[in-house]
């Protein structure tokens, strides 16, 4: 009997060391393809909640006598006092019925015939900080000023309505 040279069916060592530094090198070029496309979606996501809330607050604006939402107390319709009082009557505003002056409810009547604009409880989150609160300035004229501090998803300035994402990086849009 001849000996013959067996032939075993496996992969050297050399063979699997290539095989994987192959599929490194993909994972390498593959995987910051997926952390961009996520940034894109927040970015898509924060204009069009951003372009949502200013529609919204506009649409408020010219039903409501020329006052920005968060300007008035949903209580009376005065005139807010407070930072904390602005915020409270910008979500309110925004997400239930309102009369002309402000004054909310939480369901349609003749005199609370506007709204709600926002059809939610809540407003929506900014994507950059996860956060769907509001922060109003109430002092503020100067319709170019936008500084965000990055303590609430939003910012508005109710003199002026001018609505900002409050996370720091994109005040311009």
């Amino acid at each position: 009997m001849k000996k013959g040279i067996r032939k075993e069916g496996g992969f050297t060592l050399v063979e699997l060391l290539i095989v994987v530094i192959i599929l490194g090198i993909l994972a390498a070029v593959a995987i910051p393809q997926f952390s961009t496309s996520t940034d894109d979606a927040k970015l898509s996501t924060l204009d069009s909640n951003l372009g949502l809330m200013r529609n919204s607050s506009e649409l408020y604006y010219n039903q409501h006598n020329s006052s920005y939402p968060g300007a008035k107390k949903v209580t009376d319709g005065t005139v807010v006092a407070t930072i904390a009082e602005c915020a409270t009557a910008f979500t309110e505003q925004m997400t239930i019925y309102t009369e002309v002056d402000g004054v909310t409810s939480n369901s349609r009547t003749v005199a609370a015939k506007y709204g709600p604009y926002i059809k939610n409880v809540k407003l929506p989150m900014n994507p950059f900080n996860d956060l769907n609160t509001v922060l109003c300035d109430i002092t503020e004229t100067d319709i170019t000023v936008a500084a965000s501090s990055g303590v609430a998803g939003w910012k508005f300035y109710a003199l002026t309505g001018r609505l900002i994402a409050n996370d720091g990086a994109h005040d311009a849009n």
